[in-house]
Formats: structure tokens, sequence, C-alpha cells
């Protein structure tokens, strides 16, 4: 506090004696000392230093701190800009363009000789959690940049809107998937979203929001990479999509839904409610008939069946769902489960419409034959495509958008460098197709890397632009496993083809639902979660779900 104090009188203040700021200066240096202490580099009293000192403009107390070689913090070392009081002196560091922006922000530097090699991973989603997991810390130190920490089993989140789970059971922390980036003192976990990244001095840049909206921007090198930052919801550019259609990919999200399902309720019983606007907001609509929207609209219909009849009796005659897709629902499916999957939702109540959407609007839809579908909710789930990040980089890209892999992974004519998950796809010299946007994929794709990581690390590949000459062994080879799906009232389709145009077992109905539920209770949620879980089904089997409006 007292280094932020300092630094806030130092900025309002714009002369003053040079006694004065070198006193500032050695108080500085002696609370920077301190820092070091600290697990992470960006921590304690520098972070505070950070907010309320901006690393731009010409004030004398920043000169102070120009003047004197740039302090370090941490084992690895942050630096900081250093400032000229002189125009002579910042015209000459304004030569080199490369050299200032390497000096713009606080960095992690790289590891020196002697240290473990550090493996920077971008993302906590299924892919980047698989690696994580597996990856022996005796050979690396790990760093985990996202901006959530905490890995979202996402099969299981449709069933959080409607109160079936508790959040907390489909939520696990990253910190307990790798303890490493809470206890080892070389290893870290910075929660923040990464803007840029330079190949050539291997740095990622990252940006984190700090107290007050202000952005707070660091940077991380690295002597491997692995880009997993996963992808964003496909909107195909239509307007009003992200103003006013709910997506269903994080936790946050299924609160958001259940908090505005709940509250579209009770506000459809207030009294001078027309029968009109009863009907719109009782009207859910949910656009994207693959597994996300199906699931979803399962859980929805079940929810009105078994709960809203009762608790909700008085419009318990006015809420109806609607499934919009463009095709067919559940394209990939075999046809005789996608066939059960429509009569089954029809009986439940769900409204099935083919179409196109034109354009969204706060309170209804516009589809492309000029119709208008007032609703509600709106939950959009059309598939998944490259993010902004991705979109950004200077590396070969795939098919889709998404960023350019060889059979082992690696991006293509970059060193050092990996994606796994859906931001990456191999790339036309390969001779593969794009692999889907599943989570089986990204969890085999992790899986395969951390062994592959493991083993150049026992052979000393794990330096920056060592291991050239270490063999990696057998390319990536993914094969299906099949494609489940819930659609509500215990019933579940299971299509254990290796393709859509294969042969293989299909069944439908409560073993399915039973099949899909073991499947997802028995691959990465932890024994705490699956606990969890276990009981938030028997609890609502038993007594009905919880929906509270928190």
């Amino acid at each position: 506090m007292a280094l932020a104090r300092i630094a806030r009188n130092g900025s309002q203040q714009s002369g003053g004696s040079t006694g004065r700021y070198a006193r500032i200066r050695d108080m500085i240096c002696e609370e920077s000392s301190s820092v070091t202490k600290s697990h992470s580099p960006f921590s304690g009293s520098f972070a505070a230093f950070h907010q309320h000192v901006k690393p731009c403009g010409n004030l004398p107390f920043f000169s102070s701190i120009g003047k004197f070689p740039a302090a370090t913090f941490g084992s690895r070392g942050v630096r900081m800009t250093p400032q000229y009081e002189y125009a002579h002196a910042q015209a000459a560091v304004e030569e080199s363009d490369s050299e200032h922006e390497n000096l713009k922000y606080p960095t992690l530097e790289a590891t020196k000789p002697g240290e473990k090699p550090r493996v920077v991973v971008i993302g906590s989603g299924w892919a980047a959690c698989r690696f994580l997991k597996g990856l022996n810390t005796k050979l690396y130190d790990v760093v985990c940049i996202s901006p959530r920490n905490h890995m979202v089993f996402t099969p299981l989140l449709a069933s959080t809107c409607v109160g079936t789970l508790e959040f907390r059971s489909v939520a696990e922390p990253v910190s307990q998937i790798q303890t490493a980036l809470a206890k080892d003192p070389n290893s870290y976990f910075f929660l923040a979203s990464c803007n840029g990244l330079d190949t050539d001095k291997r740095e990622v840049f990252c940006e984190t929001e700090a107290d007050g909206g202000e952005t707070y921007n660091f940077k991380v090198a690295y002597d491997k990479l692995i880009i997993a930052s996963g992808a964003e919801p496909l909107t195909f550019g239509i307007k009003g999509v992200h103003e006013h259609a709910f997506f269903l990919r994080e936790v946050s999200h299924a609160q958001e839904i259940r908090k505005r399902l709940l509250l579209n309720l009770m506000l459809s019983e207030n009294p001078g409610m027309s029968e009109e606007e009863k009907e719109r907001l009782l009207h859910c609509v949910v656009i994207g008939g693959g597994p996300t929207g199906v699931e979803f609209s399962g859980e929805l219909s079940d929810f009105i069946m078994r709960d809203v009849r009762q608790r909700y009796a008085h419009v318990k005659n006015y809420i109806k769902v609607t499934l919009i897709e463009a095709n067919e629902i559940l394209s990939s499916f075999d046809v005789g489960l996608r066939q059960y999957a429509t009569k089954h939702l029809t009986k439940c109540g769900v409204r099935l419409v083919r179409g196109v959407v034109k354009e969204v609007h706060p309170n209804k839809i516009v589809l492309s034959d000029g119709s208008d579908v007032p609703y509600g909710l709106l939950v959009w789930s059309t598939g998944v495509g490259p993010s902004k990040f991705v979109n950004s980089l200077s590396l070969p890209k795939a098919l889709g958008g998404r960023i350019g892999i060889d059979e082992w992974l690696r991006v293509s004519s970059v060193e050092d460098v990996f994606a796994i998950g859906d931001c990456a796809g191999f790339v036309e010299g390969v001779g593969r197709a794009v692999l889907p946007a599943l989570a089986q994929v990204a969890e085999r794709q992790g899986k395969y890397l951390v062994e592959l990581f493991n083993r150049v690390g026992k052979q000393g590949g794990g330096k920056a632009s060592f291991g050239k000459d270490i063999p990696l062994g057998d390319p990536f080879v993914y094969k299906h496993l099949g494609s489940m799906a819930s659609v509500g009232r215990y019933k579940a389709l299971v299509d254990l083809r290796q393709s859509k145009d294969a042969k293989g077992l299909s069944l439908a109905g409560f073993v399915s639902w039973f099949i899909w539920r073991s499947a997802y209770l028995t691959r990465v949620i932890s024994w705490r979660n699956r606990f969890y879980v276990a009981i938030n089904w028997a609890t609502t089997l038993v007594f009905g779900r919880d929906n509270s409006r928190i």
C-alpha cells in the first residue's frame, strides 16, 4: 500500500527536487525486494504499483526509475518499462520499436540454464486440463493462462439450467487438476486472456482486468507453448445474437439462463399481465439442433412436465419450448436415432421448426421466410468457430480458420508451438480431415501430447529449440468411440458407429440414458464431483429440483 501511495503522489506532481525522487526510488527498491518472496511474480506490492502507475507518459517520477537498472521480481524476474525525462533519450528508445515493445509490460522472463524448461498452456478446457493432469512436473515448470480458473464439464451444463444439478458439481478447479500450479515455486496459474503471441521472442501477451475496470498487461516467456484456447459460439454474423441470446458453454451462461427462466415464470403470474405477454415471456426458443440444443430442450421439457405444472400451476398452460434447426436435428447420428429423438421431443411438448434465423430482436426473432417468433428466453447453440485470439494470430490456418497442425499436433512452420482442442485442425498437407469439435477429440489430443512431452523431457528436449533430433514417435491418430445425447425424461441416444456412414451399434431409451450418465461420471470429474452429481440426481428424483431464484 505504501508503494501504491508513493506512485499516486509521484504521478500527481510534475516537479520537485532530485533528492525527493532519489528517496522515492530507494523506497521502491526496498519494497520490491519483498516481492521476491511471493509465489507469483505478478502479486503483492508490484500489482498495486502497476494499477496506479501507467507505463506511458513523460513524468519525472518515471524518469527517476528509468535511470536505474530494471528491477526484477520473482525467481524469473519481472521487468518494468524505463521512461526518460529528456526528449533525446526518449527518441533513442523509439528508434527500435521492437525493443520498446519488449520493455513495455512486466514479463515472466525466459528460463535460465540449469532451470527446468517452462511449458505454457493457454486455456482450461478439456484438452488443456487433460494435458495439465498428466504433465510430469519433475521435468517441467508449468504456467496455465486462462480467463477462468476451472474446467467446465460441458455435457452436464444443460442439467444445471433447470436445477437438476448444482453448478459446483460441473466445475473442477485447475489447481486441483494440476497441483503444481498452486504448490511449485516456479509454476503459476494466471487469470488472464491472451491477446497476442511473438513466436520469435517466445512470448505470450496477456491481459486481465484489475479493480475498477483498468486493464493490466504482462508477458510470459515459454520454452514450449500449448495453445488450447478453445472456440467461440458461431453466430454466422446474424445481427442481435450477442446482444439478446444466451449461449451454453460456461457456468455463468447456465446461471443466467436459470435466472431468466425462473424470473419469467414468476413475472408471468403478476396481475395485469396480458395473455399475449404471458405467452411471449414463457416461450423458450432454442436455436440449433445439435447435441447441446437437443439436450437443453429435453431438460427443459422435463422441467416443465415435472416441476412447472406443480409449482407454477397458474401459468402451466402458457409455457412452451420451440427448437429451430435449419436441417435435421442430430445430423451426425443414425437415422433411427434421429427419428426416435424427434418422436420423443414432440411427445414431451417440444415444437420442432425447420428454419433459418435472419435477425434477432429483444423480444422476437425473424426467420428467413419473414415470419416472427416472439420469445422470453433465447438459447443459441449452432456450433463453434475460431475465437478472436485465434483469428488474430499470424499462424498457418486449417479449414474453418483453425490453427494448422501436423500429425504430431505441432503448429506448422513454427518451432516449439503446439495446438490442441477446438482451436486446432490438420493442415491440408497432412492429408487428414479436420476433426470435429468434440470433448473426446480434445481429451484424446491432450493425452497424446502429454505422453509425447514426458518422453521428450526425459531425453532432455524440453528447453527451447531443443529436441529437434529426438524422435517424436507415432503420430496422433483419432479413433471415434461414438456419440451420446440425452433427450430428457430418462431417455438418451447412444451411437457407437466410428463414422456417419459406417455400421455399428445404436441404442435408445432408458438403458442408453444409464450408459450416458455412467460414461460422463467416470471421465474427467473428480471423486468429489462424482459424489455431488450422484447426490443431486438422487435428491432430484425423490424431492424434485431446487429452483430458488438466486
